[in-house]
C-alpha cells in the first residue's frame, strides 16, 4: 500500500512545470496538477510527458508489487491512484485521476485499460472536452472487467471511477450550464 501511495503521490505535473520555468502549476487554469492543466500552460511536450507519468506511474505501482508480493497488486493500484488524488505533500490536494486509473486498469487486466484508451481517446478527438473524455473512460472499465468476467476488479474499478466523478464535480456543474471549455480553444 505504501509503495502504491508514495509512486502515485508524485506530482508530474507541478515538477514539470517548475523544471520548464513554467511557473507553479496550482497557480494557471483550473489550479489541477494533470495533464490537461499543464496543456493550458501552453507546452504540449510537457503536458504529453504528465499524461504518461502520471499514467506509468499506476501502472509501475502494480507491476512493482505483484512482482515482490503477489496477489497484493490490487491494493497498490487503488493506493497509487489515491496517492494521485490525495497526495500528502499537496495537503490532498491532487489531480482528477484520470492518467493514473488508466495505468492502474492497464496493469490490471489490459483488455479493460484498451477499452478505457479507446473511449478516453475518442471521446477526446470528437468532443475535444477532457473532463468528458475522462470520465466516461472511467465508468467504461467496471464494465469491460464485467464483460471478460474479470469479476475480481469490478469493485476496485467502479471505486475508482466513482472517485474520479467526485473530482470532476465541478466539470459537471459547468457541462451542464455549458459553461465546460473545450480543448484547444480560450475561454469567452
Amino acid at each position: 500500500m505504501l509503495i502504491g501511495y508514495l509512486l502515485g503521490s508524485i506530482p508530474w505535473g507541478i515538477l514539470l512545470t517548475r523544471i520548464a520555468g513554467a511557473g507553479d502549476l496550482r497557480a494557471i487554469g483550473s489550479g489541477n496538477i494533470g495533464a490537461t492543466n499543464v496543456l493550458r500552460t501552453g507546452r504540449k511536450g510537457l503536458a504529453a510527458a504528465t499524461l504518461l507519468l502520471d499514467l506509468f506511474k499506476g501502472a509501475v505501482a502494480v507491476w512493482i508489487v505483484a512482482a515482490l508480493w503477489p496477489g497484493e497488486e490490487l491494493v497498490a493500484g487503488a493506493a497509487a491512484f489515491l496517492g494521485h488524488c490525495y497526495p500528502l505533500w499537496l495537503k490532498f490536494r491532487g489531480g482528477k485521476g484520470v492518467a493514473t486509473m488508466m495505468g492502474v486498469v492497464v496493469a490490471l487486466h489490459w483488455p479493460s485499460g484498451l477499452a478505457y484508451a479507446v473511449v478516453w481517446l475518442g471521446l477526446l478527438a470528437t468532443l475535444r472536452i477532457s473532463s468528458v473524455a475522462g470520465m466516461a473512460a472511467a465508468v467504461v472499465a467496471p464494465i469491460a472487467a464485467a464483460w471478460a468476467g474479470r469479476f475480481d476488479l469490478v469493485l476496485l474499478f467502479l471505486a475508482l471511477a466513482m472517485i474520479v466523478l467526485w473530482k470532476h464535480r465541478a466539470n459537471i456543474e459547468r457541462l451542464i450550464a455549458g459553461d465546460e471549455p473545450r480543448i484547444g480553444r480560450k475561454r469567452d
